[in-house]
């Protein structure tokens, strides 16, 4: 049964070593990628929290809390650990904490047709925002301008909390 936790100082190396090798899994797609790894000391000095899978940890989600929203920033499993329910666990566990902070709803960014992203999010009750508000206007403004869009179309989602869709 996969332990899942608020991350801790010393898991720190785990979560950018995670996220590097769960980037990986877009290489097929998209080749060489230009991105990096956010450090998990920006993760856990953002605003919001860091949940973690496993001890030592295997994954992670990451939620910032802006301008009075919860948002899903990154989610990565380790892809030796992939397919095992630790990513699902995961977003569950995320939705759960932005209820109990008083959030109704949760967000995020991701890509379109990536079957690890928007169809995965949409089996937990995510929708696509069909016109999103100043906030995510503005993150995809930065994905924009950093070039994620070149891989391909990337949306704003969201879920209900309380029930997990919309």
């Amino acid at each position: 049964m996969t332990e899942l936790r608020p991350a801790r100082r010393e898991d720190l190396d785990a979560i950018t070593a995670i996220e590097r090798e769960a980037d990986q899994v877009f290489v097929p797609l998209f080749g060489r990628l230009d991105w990096t790894a956010t450090p998990a000391t920006e993760r856990l000095a953002a605003p919001g929290f860091l949940l973690v899978a496993d001890d030592p940890p295997v994954g992670f989600a990451h939620v910032l809390e802006l301008e009075r929203s919860a948002h899903l920033e990154q989610l990565a499993v380790r892809p030796s650990h992939a397919r095992r329910g630790i990513g699902s666990a995961l977003v569950r566990a995320a939705m759960a904490e932005a209820a109990r902070r008083g959030y109704a709803e949760i967000t995020l960014c991701t890509y379109a047709d990536v079957p690890w992203n928007a169809p995965f999010y949409r089996l937990l009750g995510f929708e696509e925002v069909a016109k999103p508000g100043p906030l995510h206007r503005r993150m995809r403004d930065h994905e924009q301008a950093i070039g994620l869009d070149r891989h391909g179309r990337r949306v704003v989602m969201r879920a209900r909390t309380d029930s997990g869709s919309i």
